[in-house]
C-alpha cells in the first residue's frame, strides 16, 4: 500500500483478528490496524500524519537515510559468472549488479 510515496507492508495478524500495516523506510517506527482496505488507507494516512508531525516537533528526517553501499556476499562460482559476463559486456561487475536490483525493483 503507497501513501505520498510512502509505502506499506500489509499482514494479517491473526491474535487480533485484523490487518496490520507497517510504515517502510522510515527513521522509526509507524504502524496501524484496519479490518479491510479502505479502513487500512485511512489508519495509514493517521499514522503517517503522526509520524511525520512528531519528526517535524523533534527536528528528525522522517526518511531513513541509505549510503548507496552494501555488501553481498555470493558463492564463488556465481561471481565468476557474473564476472565473465560483466567483461563479457564491457561493464563493470558493479553496473551489471545495478541493471538487475534496478529491475528488480523497478515499479
Amino acid at each position: 500500500m503507497t501513501l505520498d510515496g510512502y509505502q506499506a507492508k500489509i499482514e494479517y495478524d491473526a491474535d487480533l483478528d485484523l490487518f496490520r500495516g507497517e510504515i517502510l523506510g522510515l527513521n522509526g517506527g509507524a504502524d496501524f490496524l484496519g479490518k479491510n482496505p479502505k479502513e487500512l488507507r485511512a489508519e495509514f494516512k493517521k499514522s503517517l500524519q503522526v509520524f511525520l508531525e512528531v519528526c517535524l516537533e523533534q527536528g528528525i528526517e522522517p526518511r531513513r537515510s541509505y549510503s548507496g553501499k552494501f555488501n553481498v556476499r555470493i558463492p564463488p562460482d556465481l561471481h565468476e559468472r557474473l564476472a565473465i559476463v560483466a567483461q563479457a559486456e564491457g561493464k563493470s561487475i558493479n553496473a551489471l549488479a545495478q541493471e538487475a536490483l534496478q529491475q528488480r525493483v523497478a515499479a
